[in-house]
């Protein structure tokens, strides 16, 4: 049996980094919040802010909930919505069931998985994309960005052929290397697109998200 690792610099300041860590997400209203409201995350209060801002949800309408888990958005949605519409949620993690909410386990780089999300919508015009996805972190930037990046190129391709022209899409993106192409690329293809950091995306963090809104039938 190997010994146990001697605890160095490198472990101490893992361990204080972790101590950090929980404290301030013990200590974090969102995080109060989100358990005295029963959701799932704090990351609904997130989405409640930037859909309320600009009156995204109508009744009726079918929405694509992308990097769902644990379902903080896809529960915010179903209970915005009420008894009408569709929310369908796609996450390489299992989800808990959600009453209301279409759930499909799955790699959304692969192609089996799309197309099994796109044999649950049908044929069905999507109203509303959302993507809250990120990939694991190596804490390498280098590593890190391209693969958000590159899942973020993923999201805009399936609004392009699923997203109804006129339709909204609502994406978090990280500051770095291609983030301008990115938006650039956005406004090519819908009518209006803004970049927000709501109330509950810790400071610190470099995540914002993308609002683009207006789907064009062309683009420009």
């Amino acid at each position: 049996m190997a010994a146990p690792p001697v605890p160095g610099p490198a472990m101490a300041t893992r361990s204080k980094s972790s101590h950090r860590w929980l404290q301030e997400h013990f200590s974090d209203p969102y995080v109060k919040k989100a358990q005295a409201d029963g959701m799932r995350s704090r990351a609904a209060y997130k989405l409640e802010e930037l859909v309320e801002r600009d009156r995204l949800l109508k009744p009726g309408m079918t929405v694509v909930d992308l990097g769902a888990a644990p379902g903080g958005w896809s529960q915010w949605v179903r209970q915005a919505l009420g008894d009408g519409g569709r929310v369908v949620a796609l996450d390489i993690l299992e989800m808990p069931p959600l009453a209301g909410v279409e759930f499909i386990h799955g790699d959304f780089r692969e192609d089996e998985v799309l197309a099994r999300l796109e044999s649950v919508l049908d044929g069905a015009a999507v109203d509303l994309v959302l993507s809250d996805m990120a990939p694991n972190k190596s804490g390498v930037n280098a590593v890190d960005q391209p693969r958000a990046m590159y899942l973020a190129e993923l999201a805009m391709d399936f609004a392009d052929r699923h997203l109804k022209p006129g339709g909204d899409f609502l994406i978090k993106l990280f500051h770095g290397t291609g983030f301008d192409d990115y938006v650039r690329e956005l406004r090519r293809r819908y009518a209006k697109v803004v970049v927000r950091k709501p109330a509950a995306s810790r400071q610190r963090s470099p995540e914002v998200y993308a609002l683009a809104q207006g789907k064009l039938a062309r683009m420009k």
